[in-house]
């Protein structure tokens, strides 16, 4: 009998791989630059260079696609890795000092706040004037900030970290208000704070609240 080859779809997946990074590059820019309600998926895929139906076979929905871009945006990329999977977070998740692992923390949160950061604004002004999907987005990122919270506040207390008197339920409470894009949004783009001036604001404030502790900054280097 003659050899049937298996069939090698390998280059059609890495070709529809790049059609979604580029659609999600280009929903991303619209919607900063232009807003949710003003990006429609035929701007989309005019700017992605792409047809209507890939979009819809790809994404689906405007909703899905927003999330997506969302999603990309607070991972740096698109592999299907969990967060808490990721090189940095299993580094966090094996601190054993209260102080390091919030320094870490915050660290991490540089680099999610430095990719986020533009997108904030196109997505809390969508859900301030009642665009369902940002609205369910809000919702999305609301829940998920707060589980991760709780898996900080959770370790920090663990390793006896947490202030004398604070309630953990309470810590998760304090830590989940100040990760929220509102605080990112009014401090660096109202109040004109650099993104290192915004971290050093988070760190030395949840380590005050979280921790009892004031930050030690590092010396100042010669001019």
């Amino acid at each position: 009998m003659r050899d049937r080859r298996r069939y090698d779809n390998s280059s059609r997946q890495a070709q529809a791989r790049q059609t979604r990074a580029r659609v999600v590059e280009a929903a991303r820019a619209l919607f900063v630059d232009n807003g949710y309600a003003a990006t429609s998926l035929s701007r989309v895929a005019e700017a992605a260079r792409v047809s209507m139906p890939t979009i819809q076979k790809a994404f689906g929905t405007k909703a899905a696609l927003v999330k997506a871009v969302y999603d990309v945006t607070l991972a740096g990329d698109d592999e299907p890795i969990p967060m808490a999977s990721r090189p940095e977070f299993v580094r966090l998740a094996a601190q054993t000092d209260p102080q390091e692992t919030l320094r870490l923390y915050c660290e991490i949160g540089r680099a999610l706040w430095s990719r986020l950061g533009a997108l904030f604004p196109a997505i809390l002004a969508g859900a301030m004037s009642g665009e369902p999907d940002l609205v369910e987005l809000r919702a999305a990122i609301a829940s998920e900030s707060r589980i991760g919270a709780a898996d900080l506040i959770g370790q920090l207390d663990a390793l006896g970290g947490l202030r004398n008197g604070l309630d953990p339920a309470e810590a998760v409470e304090t830590l989940w208000w100040l990760l929220q894009p509102e605080q990112y949004v009014i401090l660096v783009h109202h109040g004109g704070w650099t993104l290192d001036q915004y971290v050093d604001w988070f760190h030395h404030t949840a380590s005050w609240l979280l921790l009892g502790r004031s930050v030690v900054s590092e010396p100042a280097g010669p001019d």
